[in-house]
């Protein structure tokens, strides 16, 4: 996949191959190479609406859909990208079709449940740390969905401008763009944590 951390390695080459074998396989009717593509792309695919939309049972539904529609347009696909990189596109637009539904009230929980305190940690420091994680989610709520798209994507994903480009469907200027704004919004927002 295009800016993937793991690109340059031999393994990776074979997985997007595999991934090209297997996705005319599945156009072709064939439901256990489908199948596999699933198993190896849905727990990233999870993570990416998990971050998107930050409820895990709306992420869940949002890939699960995702799925169900690539298996119905696999005939159509004509590899002009990895099948990963298509999976991603069809995936950020379902959440932001969900985001864009929401009232802009809503705030995201992205960060998610805080990890167990050790028991070194005292009560000061976890309550700083949710009170840090519930301001975050509120920062993020206020983004615009393409801003937090394009956000997340970046910051939480490690992704490349261009693949940012190429998923959400839009130039790399205006990839840039949103994340710059999206991060002077969630600097601002959390201006009280630096």
């Amino acid at each position: 996949m295009a800016g993937s951390r793991t690109q340059s390695t031999p393994a990776a080459g074979r997985a997007g191959t595999d991934d090209a074998l297997l996705a005319v396989r599945a156009a072709e009717g064939d439901e256990d190479a489908f199948a596999l593509l699933v198993r190896r792309h849905a727990p990233a695919l999870l993570r990416l609406a998990t971050s998107l939309l930050g409820n895990r049972a709306e992420a869940e539904d949002a890939v699960q859909d995702a799925f169900l529609s690539a298996w119905r347009r696999l005939p159509g696909f004509e590899g002009r990208s990895a099948f990963g990189t298509w999976m991603y596109r069809i995936v950020t637009n379902r959440c932001l079709n969900v985001l864009r539904a929401r009232k802009p009230v809503t705030p995201l929980e992205a960060a998610g449940d805080l990890p167990a305190a050790e028991h070194t940690a005292s009560p000061a420091r976890i309550t700083e740390a949710r009170d840090a994680v519930r301001e975050l989610r509120e920062a993020l709520g206020g983004l615009s969905p393409e801003q937090r798209a394009c956000w997340v994507l970046r910051e939480l994903d490690g992704r490349s401008y261009e693949f940012i480009a190429d998923t959400v469907g839009i130039s790399q200027d205006a990839v840039r763009a949103r994340v710059f704004r999206a991060r002077r919004c969630l600097t601002q927002a959390l201006g009280a944590w630096r």
